[in-house]
């Protein structure tokens, strides 16, 4: 049995439960330059081109989570340029200006953060190349500096952007996918038990028993779980925020494998032959498709 997830892996849509739909709809559409890809009913999928990257269900009868319950820390938007992200933050700025929350260099990339109208992390970030990771003993070397937002957005928002922004064009400009979601989690030991020994995740990074770093195929990260707000959190509750997680393998083989090591290892897995669903420890769930199933 593979105990790795294949090399090709990615990450997938992330859904949302929400009380506002429209509120919502509004702030990943018009802010953070999504394209609506599909409405119908109380589900409404954002994305680029063809690639869903937020998927939000309204779910107005459910009441939001103590900061201090496991669940989402954010969802990470992963642009292909500086100058696509760089009309990304520009927008966020312009549409919905109080809900920016910071900017740092990590080395492997530059990211910028945000908290969605009900309360959920979003980074909108860009990948310096790997050519340029450095890497020891197999971790990846990540840092936080500083990034002035102001020098990133004078350095790199070109007219065409500004003005794709301030036509409520953005989702014309480059291409975005979800690169990593991370996750606040009750501990970092049940963590890796869970997503590197028996999902099949590599550790690229570690905060001592505060942070984990996780990924397939030499990436940063794929995943990430923290306690900063979390430590010693339970199982989640039904509540608005996190919905599920989507990660992607590259095909029916790789899914049969990750069913059947779920299996192996006791975890209570739902296969429909299209994906397979599970909850982490902290009932968080993860649904695994095979390509670009969605």
């Amino acid at each position: 049995m593979t105990e790795l997830l294949s090399p090709d892996t990615a990450m997938g849509a992330v859904t949302l439960r929400v009380a506002d739909l429209d509120t919502m709809t509004a702030y990943y559409r018009d802010g953070v330059t999504l394209s609506v890809l599909a409405a119908e009913g109380s589900r409404v999928i954002l994305g680029r081109d063809a690639t869903p990257i937020v998927i939000l269900e309204h779910a107005p009868e459910l009441r939001h989570a103590s900061p201090h319950d496991a669940g989402l820390f954010h969802t990470a938007i992963l642009f292909d340029s500086e100058e696509t992200l760089a009309a990304a933050v520009y927008s966020v700025a312009t549409r919905a200006p109080g809900t920016f929350t910071g900017s740092a260099d990590h080395l492997v990339s530059k990211a910028f953060y945000f908290t969605d109208p009900e309360g959920n992390g979003v980074e909108l970030y860009w990948d310096r190349d790997r050519t340029q990771w450095s890497w020891a003993h197999g971790q990846v070397e990540m840092g936080t500096l500083y990034l002035d937002p102001n020098d990133f957005l004078g350095e790199n928002l070109s007219e065409r952007a500004a003005a794709s922004v301030d036509a409520a064009d953005g989702s014309r400009l480059g291409s975005a996918t979800v690169g990593h979601v991370h996750l606040s989690v009750g501990d970092v030991a049940s963590a890796r038990e869970f997503y590197v020994n028996r999902l099949g995740f590599e550790t690229t990074a570690a905060l001592g028993d505060q942070a984990l770093f996780v990924s397939a195929g030499g990436y940063h990260h794929h995943m990430a779980m923290n306690t900063w707000n979390s430590r010693g959190a339970g199982r989640r509750q039904l509540a608005l925020g996190l919905g599920q997680v989507e990660i992607r393998v590259p095909n029916a083989d790789d899914l049969g494998e990750l069913s059947e090591r779920m299996r192996h290892y006791g975890i209570e897995a739902r296969d429909d032959g299209r994906s397979v669903t599970f909850d982490d420890p902290w009932s968080n769930a993860v649904r695994a498709v095979a390509g670009t199933a969605a």
